[in-house]
């Protein structure tokens, strides 16, 4: 037929027999009144082709090659796309992430120091330790320069006289890890790290039923019940219960997994003449002044929050946990055995 290319002929270049009906380089049908045409350009030198010299009207169309005399113009360097992290890439490829209290942190700031301002500031209302300094953080920085700073215009900017507060402040209210301490004699005082991704059985694969003995306990909940100590320095707190491994749990016929590290009970003494009423009252107040002052919640409806038992279950204490976070909110580094690793201190040159 007309409109095919003989099957006879090689492209000039590879070597390779040309299919029926195809144009050489697209692939696509070719027509009958353009069968005789040669291949379309490919910006390479023609080959010499002893049986069809290119027409004239193919050379006329070429562009003049460039002269020798000017340089070519170096091609632009793909750049590739900032990888979706939630963190903005350093400027300079050596450059190095800065560390906590190298540099102001303010809203837009991305990184790991983001992380641990996040976590220190847990009890300052709340957000997320995800590294991204939004307007949560910004309120939560806000908050914490107006209530612990005292000052009459927060900037919610983190500059030095800020990181140095933060410090003063963890050193104002300390925290007994003796009474963190898990009492069963065997573990050590924060478990064997067993059972990591088992759940218990017949029950759903969440956090409150992970079995997994967290390393340590919970620094951002820490965090936290030192800014309720700051609030409420009128009462008089004692820890009744930090650490409970599995086998503390299984000496007391224990299920609940919430003290893996994860969770806290406080008391309060009564005061002479006071009874019960009276300290379930107080526990109600403490409750809701974790509430206002941290975002908590009662009960664990919401993920990624703070959370306290209602009253029908601690009526005489105040129980507060993370169990609501995330897991890769709770991984092994997010937990302490330690004062010195809770505060983690280090020089601040911002």
């Amino acid at each position: 037929m007309a409109s095919k290319t003989p099957k006879t002929g090689k492209t000039g270049k590879t070597g390779k027999t040309r299919k029926t009906g195809k144009t050489a380089k697209t692939g696509k049908t070719a027509k009958s009144t353009a069968a005789a045409l040669p291949p379309a350009p490919t910006g390479r030198a023609a080959p010499t082709a002893s049986t069809a010299p290119a027409p004239a009207a193919r050379r006329s169309r070429r562009v003049a090659p460039v002269p020798a005399t000017t340089p070519p113009t170096p091609a632009t360097p793909h750049t590739p796309a900032t990888p979706p992290t939630g963190r903005r890439r350093t400027r300079g490829a050596a450059a190095a992430v800065p560390a906590y209290g190298e540099r102001a942190l303010h809203n837009g700031c991305n990184g790991p120091d983001v992380v641990e301002l996040q976590i220190r500031l847990a009890g300052f209302r709340g957000t997320l330790p995800d590294g991204d300094f939004g307007p949560g953080s910004e309120r939560q920085v806000r908050s914490f320069q107006r209530d612990v700073m005292r000052l009459a215009a927060p900037t919610g900017v983190v500059d030095r006289a800020t990181f140095e507060a933060i410090d003063a402040f963890a050193d104002a209210q300390p925290i007994d890890f003796q009474q963190l301490r898990c009492p069963c004699g065997q573990c050590g005082g924060f478990g064997q790290g067993r059972f990591r991704g088992l759940y218990h059985p017949g029950r759903p694969s969440v956090e409150a039923y992970h079995r997994y003995e967290y390393p340590g306990m919970s620094r951002l909940l820490l965090w936290a019940v030192r800014a309720l100590f700051h609030y409420m320095p009128e009462q008089r707190f004692t820890i009744t219960s930090g650490y409970r491994c599995a086998v503390d749990n299984a000496q007391h016929r224990r299920t609940s997994t919430n003290h893996h590290g994860k969770a806290i009970d406080l008391d309060v003494a009564r005061a002479p003449g006071e009874d019960k009423r009276d300290d379930m009252l107080r526990c109600d107040a403490i409750r809701g002044r974790i509430v206002e002052t941290a975002d908590a919640q009662i009960g664990w409806l919401a993920g990624n929050r703070k959370a306290l038992e209602p009253s029908n279950i601690a009526p005489t204490w105040v129980h507060y946990d993370v169990r609501c976070y995330e897991p890769k909110y709770l991984v092994d580094a997010a937990f302490c055995t330690s004062l010195q690793a809770l505060n983690a201190r280090v020089p601040i040159r911002c």
